[in-house]
């Protein structure tokens, strides 16, 4: 298949789907961090309707994210970034590809456009961390969990690897933490192209 990493610059889930045999390129405004030439720096719209069979986009989710948008109130013009942001979910969503998975964390989409078909967790696919994440599917069945982790117990409460007891993520603040918790688990990647491809 001819299968589009959307809003992809780790090239982990473009590797996964290329693994498997699949003409796998990424796209993003950021250049590929593993340098591959399968990938498109640029805007996504701008390649979209180029006969892909899949499509699996992972748009930003700075102003979707629940965890953000209690600031929509607090700062000026943060609200309308967030209508921007919902407007570039339905330019995906809408696009004219057979199969399509969005995937987001928990937040705006939701509430604006429609609900996930489903939740995930790193944890159901080998890695020891905990990060609810919603998918909306297009063409393709549910992805089926592959190797479940379980979580330490904290006051009767789960808590995975990359969460303190009170249930917060580890990740202390950086200029690259947006990077790093945006980066897909590999362990996903792989049940993706495993199940979808």
């Amino acid at each position: 298949m001819r299968v589009l990493v959307a809003c992809e610059y780790s090239g982990v889930v473009r590797q996964a789907f290329r693994a498997k045999g699949h003409d796998a390129w990424s796209c993003d405004l950021l250049p590929a961090d593993d340098g591959s030439a399968y990938h498109i720096q640029g805007d996504v719209l701008e390649v979209i309707n180029d006969e892909w069979d899949m499509m699996l986009a992972f748009p930003p989710c700075t102003f979707l994210c629940s965890s953000g948008l209690h600031w929509n109130g607090r700062t000026p013009g943060r609200a309308e970034k967030t209508e921007r942001a919902l407007d570039f979910v339905r330019a995906l969503m809408g696009a004219d590809v057979a199969k399509i998975v969005i995937e987001n964390p928990v937040g705006r989409i939701s509430t604006a456009i429609r609900k996930p078909d489903q939740y995930i967790h790193p944890h159901q696919f080998g890695h020891d961390a905990s990060k609810k994440t919603g998918l909306w599917l297009k063409g393709l069945p549910l992805l089926e969990p592959t190797n479940d982790i379980a979580p330490r117990m904290v006051n009767g409460k789960p808590r995975w690897g990359n969460q303190t007891d009170s249930g917060q993520n580890k990740l202390p603040p950086s200029k690259d933490r947006w990077k790093i918790r945006s980066q897909t688990y590999e362990g996903v990647a792989n049940a993706m192209a495993a199940q979808w491809g």
